[in-house]
């Protein structure tokens, strides 16, 4: 599902600072890993050892075709084939608000991994707030690019959002980092600032 992020012009941002999230040599599971160029890329880079659950079969395809190792399934469903803290890492990318059940995926994947990467897009962003207010209809923009007929997106969140759950949750949040395509802002406490002016969030997540 975060294949979207694998242009032709290079690295995209959120993939260079998933990447400088993770230790080399880790094991890791990209979940809803699309046809795996983040997951080839933590390989290649980071000597991890990898694996990925993909629901698209074209996508898990092309996965094999570049030597990974996925296997076709709904994450949705849970992860019940993993054990506890069996990964260094569990990477949710840019997959997390087209779940159906995204506190019980969360809640799996922080069972799974010792540390977990969650990235989203942030629908409180200054821009979708404008376009929504004058134009009366739902915004759409290069990360949420889609028409509310055939958006894939079915919980939209914002940065304000997850820091309620994840305090609700017992959801330690040890890293957190909101991007435009200028700028990159780093912080673990919330701030109405990030919430308005962060187009997209990254957080390093763990259990308390």
């Amino acid at each position: 599902m975060n294949n979207h992020y694998a242009t032709s012009k290079g690295l995209h941002l959120n993939y260079s600072l998933i990447l400088d999230m993770i230790e080399d040599n880790s094991r890791v599971l990209d979940l809803g890993c699309g046809n795996g160029y983040l997951l080839k890329l933590l390989k290649d880079k980071k000597k991890i050892k990898g694996n990925g659950i993909e629901i698209d079969q074209n996508e898990v395809i092309q996965c094999l075709e570049k030597g990974l190792s996925v296997i076709q399934g709904d994450i949705d469903e849970g992860l019940k084939q993993f054990t506890d803290k069996s990964y260094d890492y569990v990477i949710l990318n840019q997959t997390l608000q087209s779940t159906y059940n995204p506190d019980f995926v969360l809640e799996e994947m922080l069972r799974v991994g010792k540390k977990c990467i969650v990235s989203f897009p942030n629908f409180a962003y200054w821009r979708i707030r404008f376009n929504f207010f004058f134009t009366g209809n739902m915004p759409k923009s290069k990360v949420l690019p889609f028409e509310w007929y055939n958006t894939p997106n079915i919980h939209l969140l914002t940065i304000k959002d997850f820091f309620e759950f994840s305090k609700l949750h017992n959801i330690n949040i040890i890293e957190g980092v909101y991007t435009t395509k200028a700028h990159i802002r780093k912080g673990i406490q919330y701030s109405i600032f990030s919430n308005m002016l962060a187009e997209e969030a990254i957080f390093v997540i763990a259990k308390i």
